[in-house]
């Protein structure tokens, strides 16, 4: 995150002696990014964090992703898939590449404490309600939210509301906002569509006492157990700019035009090798002769993802796609509205459709397993 936040008890000074009620050193752990060099936060616990006792390897997460064999759009419809389970064991992964990996999840157990070194991870709520806890306190979130957990933070997900369905996306680096909205000096930009109120983060401490604690932790792909003396939420208070944080997809205010704007007025957030952008009920194009529906158009340089999230999906009309979809389009593919959605569309003021989009720039690989999800006749929809 691009502002400072402080939150809890920390001493006037970084690296100085606090000391506990009993006299004892609070023990600092500094998480930063870029060794060092970019972000951090300096964390105060009760014990010391490195008090590791034991360690198993449980295995790999690898989901045997592959090229597809025949270069064609997909339609997956999440609706058909498990619901049950956390958003850490239940997820189910539908394509990725070298940079990030999607997965959605709908689920109805909390999860166990996990980590990932991997990478940050973002999940966008879909429906029901939940909450985040962490070593930093913990946040609420319900449907709309995006969540950013930084890499490294341990945490765990609470369904509030079930089943709670999420897209997950877990990046090889940082997630941030893009780069065109910050300052030199990373605050947001008048021009930039949300603004640091929107944001929300934990506000106080999240103490638990216990004995020894397990923590799931992934690794280059990897998964070990990690068994702690004392439970990993004894954090007093932080300070620092490295957070988890949510942004409500209806805290996003669109950009509009006279004539049909480019996919990148709505992005929203920026991560290695591909971009997150939000579709939001707003005006349409207001030239006297626009046409308000998206030109047909080739994805030269990435792969187009897009899970449809709620209102009117006037383009798609006719394919099948609905709440809860997500069609990949893939470089190669040119694609555009369905038959006849342009004639409709014509003379429309607004739109109410909402869609979280994903573009890499690198080609996906798909999961084995999506087969069952795919609908077999959406490549064919634009010949009808």
């Amino acid at each position: 995150m691009p502002h400072y936040k402080s939150v809890g008890d920390v001493p006037r000074k970084r690296h100085v002696q606090f000391r506990q009620p009993d006299g004892r050193l609070y023990a600092e752990e500094l998480m930063g990014e870029e060794g060092f060099s970019s972000d951090s936060a300096l964390l105060y616990h009760r014990e010391l964090p490195t008090r590791l006792v034991n360690a198993v390897g449980v295995g790999s997460d690898d989901a045997g992703l592959t090229p597809p064999e025949v270069l064609l759009p997909r339609h997956l419809m999440t609706g058909k898939l498990p619901v049950g389970s956390s958003l850490v064991d239940g997820r189910t992964v539908l394509m990725g590449n070298a940079n990030v990996r999607i997965s959605y999840a709908a689920a109805e157990v909390d999860s166990a404490l996990y980590r990932d070194s991997d990478g940050d991870l973002l999940v966008y709520v879909e429906s029901g309600s939940g909450r985040l806890d962490s070593v930093f306190g913990s946040l609420d979130v319900g449907a709309g939210d995006y969540v950013v957990v930084p890499t490294g933070t341990t945490h765990r997900w609470v369904v509030v509301e079930g089943p709670l369905r999420c897209l997950l996306i877990e990046a090889r680096g940082h997630v941030t906002p893009p780069k065109q909205y910050l300052s030199a000096r990373g605050q947001l930009l008048e021009h930039a569509p949300f603004c640091e109120r929107d944001f929300r983060s934990p506000s106080e401490p999240l103490l638990e006492e216990a004995g020894e604690t397990d923590v799931l932790v992934r690794r280059r792909g990897q998964l070990t157990r990690y068994t702690y003396a004392s439970h990993p939420f004894d954090v007093v208070g932080w300070d620092g700019c490295l957070y988890p944080y949510a942004l409500s997809i209806h805290d996003f205010e669109p950009v509009t035009g006279r004539l049909h704007q480019p996919p990148p007025v709505h992005q929203t957030f920026a991560g290695p090798g591909f971009v997150i952008c939000s579709f939001v009920p707003r005006l349409l194009d207001y030239h006297p002769d626009a046409v308000p529906v998206p030109y047909n158009h080739s994805n030269v340089d990435s792969d187009e993802v897009l899970f449809y999230v709620g209102g009117d999906f006037t383009s798609r009309a006719g394919s099948g796609v609905t709440q809860g979809s997500i069609t990949l389009h893939p470089g190669g593919f040119v694609h555009g509205p369905q038959p006849g959605s342009v004639e409709r569309a014509l003379g429309k003021g607004s739109t109410d459709e909402m869609a979280v989009m994903i573009d890499t720039f690198a080609p996906l690989d798909l999961a084995p397993g999506i087969a069952e999800i795919d609908d077999p006749g959406y490549p064919w929809t634009w010949a009808r």
